[in-house]
């Protein structure tokens, strides 16, 4: 059975719709001293896929309840689906006594978990945290989907490291080129510069690719040097689309025609659904 976390419903039913399981109906409750209490009352069979995305600390605690009530209703395997695994950018220490939380919540994850699987995490290493097999899936094809014709298209990468990411949605729209944005100091005011490295933008619609947008600051950044430069339109495509607090209006204030994700995070841009591709890990 698909087991949903409750920032992850959609998901798994569209999960459940992908792979023919059934979807189960999971219980969300509070007591009044705060604690959380998630439970599956209906659960039945012995295989559980839980599909939780980690957008909060008190999804990371639902999601271990989950896998324990799970068990307790006499599941023998569960694999367990992280669309949007939290505390992923913090793979490393930042010094002395600091934790490696990515690390800390993997280790917790796999204790009551047969198999996990990641959808584009932020840094594909922390899939070695996890002390059970962990597969990582890309999904970041979908986000071709949505989009409209687009003329002379240019997929752009918020850096080198990115580039990957805007590859796999170019080829996925089957037509433009990819690019990513360098950051330029000047050497007299100190001021740093973002500019897309070699392709021209004037003219051309273009598609700001990313794995996730948290407070979009960044991705403004890079747009507002696009308008300056006559771009004819923007977009702003994201796996992960996390918009916290004022992300949103950020991003249209700074011109993207619209914005694109997907449902590993479970907002109104979220058009796509990342459901093929866990089924395909799910079934391979």
């Amino acid at each position: 059975m698909i087991v949903p976390g409750s920032s992850s419903q959609s998901l798994a039913a569209a999960l459940a719709d992908e792979t023919g399981r059934p979807l189960a109906t999971a219980t969300y409750d509070r007591f009044p001293d705060g604690e959380r209490l998630a439970a599956v009352p209906e659960f039945t069979g012995e295989e559980a896929v839980v599909v939780a995305t980690t957008d909060s600390d008190e999804a990371w605690v639902e999601l271990l309840q989950l896998q324990d009530a799970v068990r307790e209703a006499g599941a023998e395997h569960v694999t367990t689906v992280v669309p949007y695994m939290g505390y992923a950018r913090q793979d490393e220490s930042f010094g002395d006594g600091q934790p490696v939380s990515a690390r800390a919540m993997a280790k917790a994850v796999s204790t009551g978990s047969d198999r996990v699987v990641l959808v584009n995490p932020h840094e594909s290493a922390v899939a070695d945290f996890y002390t059970v097999p962990a597969t990582t899936v890309d999904a970041a094809g979908v986000l071709a989907d949505p989009l409209p014709a687009l003329d002379d298209p240019l997929f752009l990468a918020p850096d080198e490291g990115a580039i990957g990411i805007a590859d796999t949605v170019r080829e996925a729209y089957s037509a433009g080129e990819t690019d990513y944005f360098e950051k330029h100091r000047d050497r007299e005011t100190g001021e740093i510069e973002i500019v897309p490295s070699d392709a021209p933008v004037a003219d051309r619609d273009v598609v700001v690719v990313d794995d996730i947008v948290a407070t979009g600051s960044t991705m403004s950044e890079a747009i507002g040097v696009l308008t300056d430069r006559g771009v004819k339109r923007v977009f702003a495509a994201c796996v992960h689309p996390m918009l916290a607090a004022n992300a949103t209006t950020k991003l249209r204030a700074a011109g993207v025609d619209r914005i694109v994700g997907t449902d590993t995070i479970e907002r109104g841009c979220s058009v796509v659904s990342a459901a093929p591709a866990i089924a395909d890990a799910l079934d391979g």
